[in-house]
């Protein structure tokens, strides 16, 4: 026994030891900031300085030395995420992943996506092909001059990266185009409820109530004025966006305010730069794997961007010939499927092969799911994000160049996906926006739902023309305003989408630009931090006419009586609003969609929508009556049976005291790392997670999980940039983003602005090399110095 003790002893040494050594190794990825390094393939030297918050302020003396110092510093800093966004793009995950990945390498290899970026990158510009390669060469040059480690993660899964490609950059940004058009997957949810619906023996037109028309008067982004409209009433995942002109400020110049929300991840997508070359002068928020800025400012103007929701995809039920089934018809008769392989590596396991059918709309989508012997019909995408003469990336570059809203214009004209509306302002005291991308004509039809693909009734005809795509300039309100509402009014000659976003968070911008004529940064830092629910305003007086006759919640009414809407992490009623808004909208349609259709509409709406629940209670209280039971349930019936439900889920989590919950108990934001989330041991060190304030409609997001998720209240959507940029001094522009700099878990920049940015906080960025002169300093030297 004595020797086994002395050898386990030993052996606890040994790897406590061994761990610690690893661990100090594997620190030796975090990125050199200050030296000389000698680089192949600059032109000139290049002076790279980090400031106390690790953003990156480049000075080269040519723009090719500053796309190739960008693409080194995103490499220092966030080489994983770079890697991990590539191999999504290129459908090879599988690679080092495992067999768990395949699906999603089919999904991406049967839309063709690596395909489609290699058509873009040959149909480029020379100008837009020199940066990609330049940036690419930084890239390389990193992975050629490292001293240390890798990050973590590839030492975790056990591979080395491959050399970066000029194409790999347009990986991204089709993963984007196809992420934000995402009409696929509403469509065929509407076809799963209308053939639910029928299952029931219930009216298909019923489906129509799930997307009422408004009532109310809703913000028009394109109309010169606030005009009524009638949107979808569907709840809306997006991005905030206002410009006010200098005639509306205290300085005279205009402000432009932009928040995008997308899916929360450590690290965040955006990455802080300040780069200065002959002829590119640009601050904002770039991608890694990107050379671009995506958003920001070039001391002459400043962008930024919103969803715009365009109705851009279809989905084409091809009909199989009969004789033949390697054909499918058409109006001109039976043409036979285009069919490719792919072939997917599998780590540990055997590749994964598999042919891909093509009709003349696009790739055969249902082909994903298990093929049957015999298939009639299938569904084939249709999508501009799939055309190899897309020029998006050469918009963005344009952008960066631009000094005019001519030139900013113009370069809108390139923008063809995702459907995006382009905020501008300049020095010169000019603001608008341009309603970018292809958005297409129909022979018939809305796109509302898949449609039949042989008789061509409701084929494309091309796309909206560029110069009709909707667009503001200097309107005479003195402001535009867009958070995914509806952009045009009933006179628009086109038809760009059938569903908008919820206007409450337009609504509730406009409340707060309205009453002044003397608009200031501060006041935006001060809107992007709003918690106000217009949602809530509206819809909860309906909820309180409910008459409880438990105690217990007649308490839970008094209380939502008097709050003043606040989605509060400090306060109960927003978690009593919410918890009881998301089982109210389950009850009032379960019945008519149980099982897995039901959630179906739960994703599509978003556990369901307050816009569909107020329709519900207030025009068509037959949603109210269950379906299922012999009885005739009323609207106060539904209400109060979802109350009780909600306080028994949260009296569950937090007890029983009223007076002691609190929204940020469970509206948790939770930014989890794509791949070791998974791992148990690993998770508590790269996921961050903190409470925040905000909801569903707020303008500070905090989009929520809702029904299905462990915690239906996490916080899994919202604004991971944040900015606010002044004209009069573009110097006293402000920025922020979620979590930080670093994508590297060992560094201090990983999480280091998670604290601030809830807080709604902001930094500054100074150009100027004066700024920076005592940060540490990287000089990067091409071989010839």
């Amino acid at each position: 026994m004595r020797i086994f003790g002395k050898l386990t002893t030993y052996l606890l040494v040994g790897l406590i030891a061994l761990g610690t050594a690893g661990f100090f190794w594997l620190r030796t990825s975090l990125p050199e900031t200050s030296g000389q390094l000698v680089l192949d393939g600059l032109e000139h030297s290049v002076s790279v300085y980090r400031d106390t918050n690790a953003v990156p302020h480049i000075f080269a003396e040519s723009k090719h030395d500053a796309y190739f110092a960008l693409g080194f510093v995103h490499a220092q800093d966030r080489l994983w995420q770079m890697e991990f966004l590539r191999r999504l793009g290129a459908g090879r995950l599988a690679e080092v992943l495992g067999a768990k990945a395949v699906r999603t390498d089919q999904y991406i290899r049967t839309l063709g996506l690596p395909r489609t970026a290699d058509a873009i990158y040959a149909n480029s510009p020379s100008i837009v092909q020199n940066a990609l390669k330049a940036y690419s060469d930084g890239v390389n040059a990193w992975l050629a001059a490292r001293k240390g480690a890798l990050p973590p993660e590839f030492a975790l899964l056990r591979y080395e990266p491959e050399p970066w490609h000029p194409v790999d950059p347009l990986l991204w940004s089709r993963l984007m185009a196809t992420r934000l058009g995402r009409n696929q997957g509403d469509e065929t949810a509407r076809l799963r409820i209308a053939e639910a619906l029928a299952e029931k023996g219930l009216p298909v037109r019923m489906i129509e109530d799930l997307w009422p028309a408004a009532t109310d008067t809703d913000p028009v982004t394109v109309a010169g004025d606030l005009l009524p409209l009638k949107p979808l009433w569907l709840q809306d995942s997006g991005s905030n966006g206002w410009v006010v002109h200098g005639d509306r400020t205290a300085t005279g110049k205009p402000i432009l305010a932009n928040d995008p929300h997308l899916r929360f991840g450590a690290p965040i997508l955006w990455y802080l730069a300040h780069i200065e070359a002959p002829g590119l002068r640009l601050t904002g928020a770039t991608v890694p794997g990107v050379p671009f800025m995506v958003l920001g400012h070039n001391g002459s103007i400043a962008w930024g961007m919103t969803n715009g929701a365009g109705d851009a995809e279809d989905l084409f039920i091809e009909s199989v010939d009969p004789s033949d089934p390697s054909k499918y018809l058409t109006p001109d008769g039976a043409e036979p499927f285009r069919e490719r392989q792919e072939s997917i590596k599998v780590l540990d396991d055997d590749d994964v092969t598999f042919v891909v059918r093509e009709t003349r709309h696009g790739p055969v989508v249902s082909d994903l799911r298990k093929r049957p012997e015999n298939d009639v019909k299938v569904a084939a995408l249709a999508s501009p994000a799939l055309r190899g003469d897309d020029q998006t990336v050469a918009a963005i570059q344009a952008i960066n160049g631009a000094k005019s809203w001519h030139e900013f214009e113009a370069a809108s004209h390139l923008f063809h996906t995702p459907h995006t509306n382009l905020f501008f302002a300049s020095i010169d005291g000019d603001i608008g926006l341009v309603s970018a991308g292809r958005i297409p004509l129909r022979r018939s039809g809305t796109g509302f739902a898949p449609v039949q693909g042989a008789d061509g009734a409701h084929d494309w005809l091309g796309y909206i023309p560029e110069a009709a795509l909707p667009r503001l300039y200097n309107p005479a309100l003195g402001w535009i305003v867009n958070a995914n509402n509806r952009i045009v009014g009933d006179d628009y000659p086109y038809l760009i989408a059938g569903d908008w976003g919820a206007p409450y968070r337009a609504m509730r911008i406009v409340e707060l630009l309205e009453p002044s004529n003397s608009h200031d940064v501060t006041a935006s830092e001060k809107m992007q931090r709003d918690v106000v629910s217009v949602a809530a305003r509206k819809l909860l007086p309906t909820m309180l006419a409910v008459k409880p006759a438990e105690s217990r919640e007649q308490r839970a009414k008094a209380m939502l009586a008097g709050w003043p809407y606040e989605m509060d992490r400090d306060r109960p009623e927003p978690l009593i609003y919410a918890t009881w808004l998301r089982h109210l909208g389950r009850l009032l349609i379960v019945d008519e969609l149980s099982g897995p259709k039901a959630r179906d509409y739960q994703r599509l709406v978003g556990r369901p929508g307050a816009r569909f629940v107020n329709f519900a209670l207030t025009v068509k209280p037959v949603w109210c009556d269950d379906i299922s039971t012999p009885e005739a349930e009323s609207c106060a019936d539904q209400l109060s049976a979802s109350l009780s439900t909600a306080l028994d889920e949260i009296e569950t989590s937090l007890g029983d005291d009223m007076a002691a919950w609190r929204w940020g108990a469970l509206h948790h934001a939770t930014f989890a790392h794509p791949v070791l989330r998974r791992a148990p041991l690993a998770a508590p060190f790269v996921d961050l997670r903190i409470e925040t304030d905000g909801g569903d409609y707020t303008v500070n997001r905090g989009m929520t999980a809702g029904l299905g998720h462990p915690v239906p209240a996490t916080h899994l959507d919202g604004a991971g940039y944040r900015a606010v940029y002044d004209l009069a001094d573009l110097e006293n522009s402000r920025f922020m983003i979620a979590t930080g700099q670093s994508g590297n878990f060992l560094s201090p920049h990983y999480g280091d602005f998670l604290e601030r940015w809830r807080d709604g906080k902001y930094i500054k960025i100074l150009g100027g090399r004066e700024a920076v002169r005592n940060a540490p300093h990287l000089r990067l030297s091409p071989l010839s110095e």
